[in-house]
């Protein structure tokens, strides 16, 4: 095979080349006629010019009328827009401040009206079958312009710019391993060369900026000169960060195969890119909105659609198992998923929706917080949008077609119920994170904590409420789904897509990919929708938490080495870890001053996250928390700390013979823990349960664990301090618990595809307890006494 050219300007010619069907204008003679470039090129993209680029409106004037000339000649009567002048001066400048103002995004779906008139700027995708819809989309012009020189005040030029219908959606920077430039040089010239206040580089102007050579790519959304957040927008390889060896051409060419073709490009305009408006709460507790553009990561785009395309092509009916790692912007995944899987039609009948409803599990905490928010936060789906956790509610919901429903775990039970009277209806379930479990006691717990019953404590000193969350989301799926399956009620009408970072062997048996080989039986998720915990740290989206996990009796012996003995002595902090360790004295009190000494002196005393940094203590039982706050809290009064602790706990918890619930003990509201957190004072969060799952705060920085963790749970709870952060470069665990094999050994098995091999064999459990029976080593009542 001849060697592919990878220098800077083929890998040019080259990308042209494949969407234009031309890499370059051939030159026009003087006083010639000029005729235009094929727009239907084999990759269906135009070659634009850089000479027809309007640097004050940031458009290309020769493609717009183009458009405009084709699909709307009325318009371009009215607005006097064939030939220069000051109408079509003003119409540009008009759509230059739309742009601006709304972004590329919602100008190109929603169009723009200049005075009587309202100008589309862009045709939709077709629904298949949809001929006259076809030919409206084909009119659109894609175009791809070499070496554009972007600004009025320098002769800098972008390798590459995509446009739609003359308006710029896309710019690249392209290097080449040939000459030692690769990826980093091209993040580099963006962040240094690039001024952020010129107008194509604007916020929302573009829907990503892209870095690319010869194996890496990645994008950045809002360039904001060194600062510039660049994200990989690669495929992954062996489980990790990067691409495969490409027999057939350059790593990356994925890119311009796949994403950049019309029909590719055209969908994540309209079913993904989007700017947004979140809210953001600073140190002080003020609030302020922020604009984000929204832009799909590679596996995100991957992950839906490949769903899409198996749900078309499976009908209703089936179960999806997609694990993607913290890390992974699941919400985003399952707000996309959501939306189009509303949109999407069956494979017999264009006209005839696959689904009628599409309902998002999630756990209680989330159902009105994070992924609510971002579904919501889709300017196209909040009239098709409902949530709530009021069984009449949903009920009305699912009857009448809501289009996307969003409720919680709890209710999970009750939606099945109501689907199977629905049966002339269809429905796709999406079930947010599946949780960790301690074991077998999801219906009674679930029964305790639906009935709004107080914090009962159980045998082991838990309350429901905590035993609930730590049974969650996966066994209350997994449970109902298998209850169905035995009993034969396993619905008809209904799609199952499970999403979680750490899937249990019954959740891989139940929702993933059965794979036989010779005697061997595989469940998993399909590779196309996985993106593993080895991939998201190597990428550098979430942190290494166990790279500084260590146990205290470890710390202890290593600070102890380096500080020689004698100097050792003279630091308090490490006094007191030496008194801890090598006593029986395990008091909370003990245990709270060497945390707080460690956090102000090792974290920070270090200035870790930019000395923005925080800490959670992980607690076993609400009981211990609560001691844990007020021990905490009174030695941070004890030194005169500026800082503040958080208590964080479900219900209400009686103490002193009076139930206080953590709104009590924190003196502001629960929903309010989350933007308190973030607030200058607050620097420890002490939790039993809540907030060990689902939460994300890039913030923390430092876990104090003292409970037994292992298995999934301790993958979770670990997982809370492995949100990245511009200046958070690493994380520490200090366990008072004894915890290090098994938590080592837990993330081990999620590190990679999680995959369970040969199926459960239920008979092993009848065994077991015939021979158990047989031996007599437990009564009848003693069960009894500990199932309850």
């Amino acid at each position: 095979m001849k060697p592919t050219d990878t220098s800077e300007k083929a890998l040019e010619q080259l990308i042209v080349r494949h969407l234009a069907g031309i890499s370059e204008h051939l030159p026009v003679a003087p006083n010639s006629v000029q005729e235009p470039t094929a727009i239907y090129a084999p990759g269906g993209y135009a070659l634009g010019r850089s000479t027809d680029y309007n640097r004050d409106v940031a458009l290309d004037v020769a493609q717009l009328p183009a458009f405009l000339q084709a699909t709307q000649p009325k318009a371009v009567e009215a607005l006097e827009l064939a030939s220069e002048g000051i109408k079509r001066t003003q119409f540009l400048h008009r759509l230059q401040g739309e742009i601006t103002k709304r972004g590329v995004v919602d100008v190109l779906r929603k169009g723009v009206s200049h005075g009587p008139v309202h100008v589309d700027l862009y045709k939709l995708l077709p629904t298949p079958g949809n001929a006259a819809a076809l030919d409206a989309f084909n009119k659109n012009i894609f175009s791809i312009t070499r070496q554009l020189r972007y600004s009025n005040d320098s002769g800098n030029a972008l390798d590459l710019v995509v446009f739609i219908n003359g308006l710029p959606v896309l710019t690249f920077e392209l290097k080449n391993s040939l000459t030692k430039q690769t990826l980093a040089d091209a993040i580099v010239q963006y962040q240094t060369t690039r001024e952020p206040r010129e107008l194509l580089f604007q916020l929302g102007r573009c829907i990503a900026h892209i870095a690319v050579d010869d194996a890496e790519a990645a994008f950045c959304t809002e360039l904001e000169g060194k600062a510039s957040w660049f994200l990989p927008f690669n495929q992954g390889w062996n489980s990790g960060a990067g691409n495969p060896p490409n027999p057939n051409g350059l790593k990356t060419d994925y890119l311009w195969k796949s994403v950049l073709p019309r029909e590719s490009l055209a969908n994540i305009i309209e079913s993904f890119a989007q700017v947004v408006v979140e809210e953001e709460v600073d140190a002080n507790g003020r609030k302020r909105k922020k604009r984000k553009q929204i832009f799909p990561r590679f596996h995100q785009l991957r992950t839906v659609r490949a769903l899409l395309r198996r749900a078309r092509a499976d009908g209703v009916g089936k179960r999806y198992l997609i694990q993607h790692s913290a890390g992974s912007g699941k919400s985003n995944t399952i707000a996309w998923l959501a939306y189009q899987l509303v949109e999407l039609r069956t494979a017999a009948d264009p006209l005839t929706a696959q689904f009628d409803s599409v309902i998002v599990i999630t756990d209680r905490r989330a159902l009105d917080t994070q992924i609510a928010h971002t579904i919501k936060g889709y300017d196209h789906v909040k009239s098709i949008f409902g949530h709530s956790d009021n069984a009449q509610k949903l009920r009305e919901y699912l009857r009448r077609g809501q289009k996307i429903i969003v409720t919680t775990v709890q209710k999970f039970p009750f939606i099945l119920d109501e689907l199977g009277d629905l049966s002339d209806k269809k429905f796709a379930l999406l079930i947010d994170e599946a949780h960790s479990s301690q074991g077998g006691k999801i219906a009674g717990k679930m029964h305790e904590a639906l009935g709004g019953k107080a914090a009962i404590e159980s045998a082991d000193g838990k309350t429901a409420e905590e035993d609930f969350e730590e049974d969650a989301t996966q066994d209350v799926v997994n449970a109902e789904i298998e209850k169905r399956i035995q009993s034969r009620r396993m619905l008809s009408n209904a799609s199952y897509f499970a999403f979680t970072a750490t899937p249990k062997n019954k959740t891989l048996e139940l929702f993933g990919e059965k794979i036989v080989v010779g005697d061997l039986v595989q469940f998993r998720s399909p590779e196309e929708l996985t993106y593993t915990t080895k991939q998201a740290i190597q990428e550098g989206f979430i942190l290494d938490v166990i790279a500084n996990y260590t146990s205290v009796d470890s710390f202890y012996h290593v600070a102890k080495t380096v500080a020689h003995d004698l100097d050792f002595d003279k630091v308090k902090a490490l006094k007191k870890m030496r008194r801890y360790v090598e006593s029986h004295d395990k008091a909370i009190r003990m245990k709270a001053e060497i945390m707080v000494d460690h956090f102000t002196s090792q974290v920070i005393g270090a200035k870790k996250i930019g000395g923005k940094a925080r800490a959670m203590i992980v607690c076993n039982g609400i009981a211990r928390a609560i001691d844990y706050y007020r021990e905490v809290s009174d030695y941070l009064g004890q030194i005169k700390s500026p800082y503040q602790a958080i208590v964080a706990y479900s219900g209400d918890f009686e103490i002193g013979g009076e139930k206080k619930t953590e709104a009590d003990l924190n003196g502001f509201p629960s929903k309010d823990i989350p933007a308190k957190l973030k607030q200058t004072p607050y620097r420890f969060l002490i939790v039993a349960n809540k907030f060990v799952t689902g939460f994300d705060e890039p913030l923390l920085h430092t876990m104090y664990v003292d409970k037994p963790l292992a298995g999934v749970l301790a993958v979770q709870t670990l997982s809370r301090l492995n949100r990245a952060h511009p200046q958070k470069h690493d994380t520490f665990v200090l366990d008072f618990a004894d915890n290090a094999e098994a938590v080592k050994a837990a993330f081990q098995d999620y590190y990679r595809a999680t995959i369970q091999t040969g199926e459960t064999d239920a008979n092993k459990l009848h065994d077991l307890k015939a021979e158990l029976d047989g031996q007599q080593v437990y009564s009848a009542t003693k069960s009894s006494t500990w199932l309850a």
